[in-house]
């Protein structure tokens, strides 16, 4: 056996319960991010571990509703899935009305006693994930030989946008935008079209840029953050000062300068800052490489899932690894000077409650479709397919 076959075989996970290298990422991000947080956030508040603390919790809470995901059946949420859609929007439209406004964003449900503030958008996510993965799945035949059967998700896309339009949350806006194109992309949907529904969303979103004062100055400021550093620019440049502080090896552990109330938000958006300055390239290329292992285990899961005929499960794996991808990519983009600043967390890692929760809903639907595809790994008739389609042997 040469050594590239030795290699493929002990990377493979073929032979295990669950998909490890999955949980190994998912598991070295969270307490990467638990430890980053409680470092980001000394000094902050009289009490110095609250936000540590409160993370830990928030942990735990995700730890469950993985467990708990794991354990529900996907045919569940295929059957509900347009049920928990209706009920992510009508939570869209509520927030719009009762929600508490932040930095100018309506995006939080304040809850009653200790209990934290919800961020709807998160579990929105979770929902349209489940709406378009249920509707893929049905209509598979269709999106591959009639192209302008697509237009049905994306006029579906259109009504949470839409609302996160109005919050507003243009980060929100690009997450949805990515995953329902991406997952359309994956279904076999005309790329002539994608292309120009992307042209199309991108023209928009330049419209949407420059009819709002303060979206403009973003990208003004992003373009040249030193023409303002202590004004639009002044969390860039600050993140960059974190970065050039950081150099390869970094400052040490607790180390950090920027975190020390320079650095606005150190411990939710620019986590990736603190990460860059207090562990250096060497800790951001990690995380990094962590997030990139992280999304090739879901699209790898999603593909298995599809070759054995559990479509629910591949679009719904595909989904996800869209979703972290681009909220990932953002965060860390923005960080570091690629993007304008978006207001968007680093799955697993950024302080919040709502977010830590979704992510483990999603890494438990994650090991819940590898998990039906290790049971039924041989590729079957599904009841839902459209009546068009060829039934498979």
């Amino acid at each position: 056996m040469s050594r590239l076959q030795r290699l493929r075989t002990t990377l493979s996970t073929r032979d295990l319960p669950c998909d490890v290298w999955l949980i190994v990422a998912a598991v070295a991000l969270a307490g990467l991010g638990w430890i980053m947080v409680s470092s980001a956030s000394i000094g902050l508040l009289e009490d110095t571990y609250h936000y540590s603390r409160q993370h830990g919790v928030f942990l735990v809470l995700a730890v469950m509703a993985c467990v708990f995901m794991l354990c529900v059946p996907l045919e569940v949420w295929r059957q509900n899935a347009a049920l928990i859609l209706l009920a992510t929007i009508f939570l869209l439209v509520l927030v719009l009305i009762i929600g508490q406004e932040i930095n100018g964003s309506k995006r939080w449900i304040a809850l009653p006693g200790p209990l934290p503030s919800l961020q709807v958008s998160e579990f929105a996510k979770v929902g349209l994930i489940f709406y378009m993965a249920a509707f893929m799945s049905r209509f598979t035949y269709d999106l591959r030989r009639h192209a302008f059967s697509m237009w049905r998700p994306l006029a579906v896309l259109a009504v949470p946008v839409g609302l996160l339009f109005l919050a507003p949350d243009f980060g929100g806006m690009v997450v949805f935008t990515v995953c329902v194109i991406g997952m359309l992309m994956m279904s076999g949907a005309s790329l002539v079209l994608l292309g120009g529904s992307g042209l199309l969303l991108g023209s928009g979103a330049v419209v949407m840029v420059v009819i709002e004062p303060y979206r403009l100055a973003r990208w003004t400021s992003f373009l040249d953050p030193w023409a303002d550093q202590f004004a639009t620019g002044y969390q860039l440049t600050q993140a960059l000062i974190a970065f050039g502080r950081g150099h390869v090896t970094g400052t040490g552990l607790g180390n950090s300068v920027q975190k020390l109330h320079y650095l606005p938000e150190a411990h939710t958006d620019f986590i990736f800052a603190v990460i860059a300055e207090e562990l250096g390239m060497i800790g951001a290329i990690i995380v990094v490489l962590l997030f990139t292992l992280f999304i090739a285990r879901a699209m790898w899961i999603g593909r298995k899932a599809e070759l054995a005929g559990h479509l629910f499960g591949a679009y719904v794996s595909y989904g996800i690894g869209f979703v972290v991808a681009a909220q990932a990519f953002i965060n860390m983009a923005v960080s570091s000077g690629l993007l304008p600043t978006k207001g968007l967390t680093l799955p697993l890692m950024s302080y919040g409650g709502s977010s830590l929760l979704v992510t483990g809903i999603m890494v438990g639907l994650l090991l819940r479709t590898d998990a039906e595809t290790r049971h039924r790994p041989r590729r079957v008739s599904t009841p839902y397919k459209s009546r068009h389609e060829p039934r498979l042997s």
